[in-house]
Order: C-alpha cells, then structure tokens, then sequence
C-alpha cells in the first residue's frame, strides 16, 4: 500500500498561526469592538445613530495599519496618547475615543459621548 505525502502549508495561508488570527490574514478588515455602546448611547442620542453607524461601516472595512493610515482618511481625528484616537461624530457634535491594536487589527471603543462629558475624561485612563 503506497502512502501519499502531502506538502505542509505556507505560510502565507496561515497554517502557521493560531485559528483565532486566521481570519485577520483572510480580510484585513478592522474589528470593532463593542458596538453595544454604540448603540446604548444613539438610544438617548437619535441624532447620532447615522453618523456613528456611518462611521462603524467605514472603520470595520478600512485596513489601518498606523495611525497615518486613520489620519488619511479622517483628517480631523486626533491621535493621542497609548494608541487612542479620537473621532469627530456628527459635524463635531459628539466625541468616538477608541484604542487601536493596529497589529491585531481591533478597535476598542472607550467612549461615546458629548464634548461636555469628553472634556470630563482622562483619555490614558479609559
């Protein structure tokens, strides 16, 4: 009986990583993580529920590998301290702050909220 040797992966299909990175070399796309407050505050806030879902479909398809990547396409966005960004929602009406694992590609919202309740944060601390 002949045995039939099959040629181990590259790579380049992932073989080589864990199962939970296979999906990050598949599409490249960001990861959000959470849209549940997101949504909590477009629920006391109706006037955000566009923008913020405009700006979640433009952030989970874009690629950022670094934070010149997120300034290229939202000019205003201030890049600040441990990886955080801030985002301007609603023509400047509300504040986004995520942290950014650009390697991972995984965005994880800190805050939603006003520019009031935003100058009210430490924005290292959330």
């Amino acid at each position: 009986m002949r045995r039939t040797v099959h040629a181990p992966r590259n790579r380049q299909d992932g073989a080589l990583l864990p199962a939970w990175d296979h999906g990050i070399l598949a599409d490249k796309a960001m990861r959000i993580i959470s849209r549940k407050r997101l949504r909590e505050f477009w629920n006391t806030r109706p006037d955000a529920e566009q923008p913020l879902k405009a700006w979640f479909r433009e952030a989970s398809r874009a690629d950022w590998s670094g934070p010149l990547e997120i300034k290229a396409m939202y000019r205003s966005a201030s890049i600040v301290a441990s990886n955080r960004v801030v985002f301007n929602i609603a023509g400047n009406k509300y504040r986004l702050v995520v942290k950014v694992n650009y390697a991972y590609r995984v965005m994880y919202i800190r805050f939603v909220g006003t520019h009031q309740q935003y100058d009210d944060i430490d924005l290292t601390e959330i």
